[in-house]
């Protein structure tokens, strides 16, 4: 069979020994054999220090965007092969699903998100500027920007797409090239994932590498600009967090291990309700998913004492209805685990489980199976028991298969206390429509979680389940869990990027950030910047504008027309009392609305629309008789590549005839690129 490929340092890479097998889950055949035997290590991350990073580095985050919503797009051409080597591992065509277009969801949410929260820029800016000094000319900012090294990225056998993906993508999207090193159980999927990428040629060269069999020497050449990131066993994470030279040079290192996420019936959720019923699916549905080798699955399910037994039947019956065989077999909901070495260590752990308590369903040893041998393929039953949850077992075991434990509790302190015994979960969920238990739960069991859903009849429909981690949201967890955040939308970005406080002059904050900075020169003209086009505008560009006083006629007219009669724009007497403005004050939006009519360019242009405000502060009353003038400064300038517009931000500082700022906000416009 074929020997896995590697792809490092610009190249394909064949080892230099035959490797060890690797084999169909279902079938027990040898599909390809792997190794790495051969790869400078040293050079393939130098390599993508050398390549790779300045290439990204060169490109804003909305380039970056793009490529990765094109390689998802790319990918979703290729789903059906995929699917029929994913087949291989032992899941189904819903698992197979799960893994291969969840990470390809993972790449076009990254798109999305870069595109619409992420600057058309190579520096991204964290934060507003911090006044540092009483004059405004000494002021800091922090910025972000992309490290120098590599993301090394160790993943784990039971998701080869997804897991790959949802850590490549933020690396990618921050400015970071990845060096890919996939569990060689199922490393032949990764393998042809990592084909069909390079062979498409929408990556820069030097971006993606990919390591095919062991690690070797890799981590004795990390540098404090390079960062390692782990999924698989606690105990491994430990190992590779204890690495001499990630200690050494302070490698920035995130673990996602295995933990023992638990599922919690509220006392409400009586049988027949509908949360009775949603537990008692979603606790067969994680058992049986992936045939329950997910990092996120329900190990710990946690039931009120008085419905223990009405559970058991319940999830007993669903599992009854379970059938296990070859995953490509009509009909068929669980397929292998992901080979035999794996089946007999979640054998071993059951018997530990077992110690401190029963089986309720299945049978470790026996399993009825469609179109396929039990014994050469990895089946195993769903297993459910119930425990005693004062034994340490349950909350120190898991068994890493279709493997789940009932156990009852008494007390909401009580669900808690069991629940942290499990020393830090990736995901954990609720399931009550009872506000008052959740919201007890909620808060004391998220110290010990890095995810908690609540499931009630409300959001069922659309939830996305326990074990269904959303590249939006932080994926990690403290403690056994690992301590790290993967994901986490912008979060997963910027923990490749090292945050950096600058300080100096309004001026030179500008020049770094691109943006105009308060106190900083503005730049007026005969010209009206309303006029000029994207390509005309520079940051800085500024109108002042004449002023216009605010009359009692207005605010009376305002306070007619809009129906907001509050008492401080229409009772002279109760306005006089209020502490904030001892008199009839003009409608804050009634300044806004002259502030428009003063800075506006009415005539057709290159501002196509207003598409709204931000920031938005009223800081000093204004009366009847007050003169209002506007400085509108362009602030930032955000060219969409796809689009024949952008995004012009606004500083407006609306200031009074003694010069004191009555509000200041961000506006915010589309313009045209150039002038039609």
């Amino acid at each position: 069979m074929a020997l896995l490929r590697s792809y490092v340092s610009g190249g394909w890479h064949t080892a230099s020994d035959a490797g060890v097998p690797l084999h169909d889950a279902t079938t027990g055949e040898e599909v390809a054999s792997v190794s790495s035997a051969g790869i400078d290590m040293a050079a393939a991350l130098e390599y993508g220090r050398g390549v790779g990073g300045p290439a990204l580095r060169e490109l804003t985050f909305h380039q970056r965007a793009a490529l990765l919503k094109a390689l998802g797009s790319h990918l979703r051409e290729h789903r059906d092969e995929l699917y029929a080597l994913s087949a291989r591992t032992g899941a189904t065509l819903g698992d197979s699903k799960f893994d291969i277009d969840g990470g390809i969801g993972v790449l076009l949410s990254y798109g999305s998100k870069g595109k619409r929260e992420l600057p058309n820029s190579t520096v991204y800016v964290d934060g507003a500027v911090e006044p540092l000094s009483k004059g405004g000319t000494f002021v800091g900012q922090h910025i972000a920007t992309p490290l120098r090294g590599v993301a090394v990225q160790i993943n784990a056998f039971n998701f080869p797409v997804w897991g790959p993906l949802e850590k490549f993508a933020p690396a990618f999207l921050a400015g970071v090239p990845s060096l890919v090193k996939p569990a060689s159980q199922t490393a032949y999927l990764t393998a042809r994932l990592v084909e069909l990428i390079i062979s498409s040629g929408i990556l820069p060269e030097g971006t993606l590498q990919f390591v095919a069999g062991s690690v070797g020497d890799l981590l004795d050449h990390v540098t404090a600009q390079d960062l390692v990131s782990f999924t698989g066993s606690a105990s491994t994470a430990q190992k590779l967090r204890a690495h001499p030279a990630i200690v050494r040079n302070s490698v920035r290192f995130n673990g996602e291990a295995d933990s023992l996420n638990c599922s919690i019936l509220g006392p409400d959720a009586k049988p027949g309700t509908t949360e009775f019923d949603l537990f008692v699916k979603q606790l067969t549905s994680e058992m049986t998913v992936k045939a329950g080798q997910k990092c996120t699955a329900i190990r710990r399910a946690f039931v009120p004492a008085e419905l223990l037994d009405d559970v058991a039947a319940a999830a007993s019956a669903r599992l009854a209805k379970v059938t296990v065989g070859n995953p490509t077999s009509e009909g068929v909901r669980m397929g292998a685990l992901a080979s035999l070495e794996q089946r007999e260590e979640v054998r071993r752990s059951l018997k530990s489980l077992l110690d401190a308590g029963s089986i309720v369903f299945g049978n470790p040893d026996q399993v009825d199976v469609v179109d396929a041998d039990a014994e050469r393929g990895a089946f195993l039953s769903p297993i459910l028991l119930k425990a005693d949850p004062e034994r340490a077992e349950p909350h120190e075991v898991e068994a890493f298969g279709p493997v789940s434990t009932l156990l009852p509790y008494t007390s909401t302190a009580q669900v808690i206390d069991y629940a942290a015994r499990g020393l830090g979960s990736l995901a954990g969920s609720i399931v009550s429509a009872d506000g008052e238990f959740v919201r007890e739960v909620v808060l004391g069991l998220a110290p010990w979680h890095g995810r908690l859903l609540v499931l009630d009849a409300d959001d069922a429909k659309e939830s996305t389940g326990h074990g269904s981690p959303m590249p939006q949201l932080v994926h990690g967890g403290p403690g056994r869990a690992g301590g790290g955040e993967e994901m986490g939308g912008i979060r997963g970005v910027l923990h490749h990027m090292q945050r950096t406080a600058i300080q100096g002059s309004p001026k030179v904050l500008g020049s770094v950030t691109g943006q105009w900075v308060p106190g900083a020169e503005r730049t007026i003209s005969d010209v009206h910047p309303f006029r000029k086009s994207l390509a005309e505008l520079k940051v800085g560009d500024a109108v002042v504008t004449g002023s216009r006083t605010v009359t009692q006629a207005d605010v009376d007219h305002f306070a007619e027309y809009t129906g907001d009669t509050f008492y401080a724009h229409t009772d002279p007497e109760a306005a006089a009392a209020n502490p904030f403005f001892g008199g009839i004050v003009a409608h804050g939006y009634l300044i806004l609305s002259f502030a428009a009519g003063l800075f506006v360019s009415p005539e057709p242009g290159p501002v196509l629309a207003n598409y709204g405000l931000e920031n938005l502060r009223f800081l000093t009353p204004v009366k009847p008789g007050d003169e209002l003038t506007v400085t509108l400064t362009a602030k930032q300038i955000t060219p969409r590549d796809s689009n024949d517009y952008g995004e012009v931000r606004w500083d407006a500082d609306v200031v009074n005839a003694a010069g004191e700022s009555v509000a200041k906000y961000d506006v915010l416009t589309l313009v045209a690129k150039e002038l039609s």
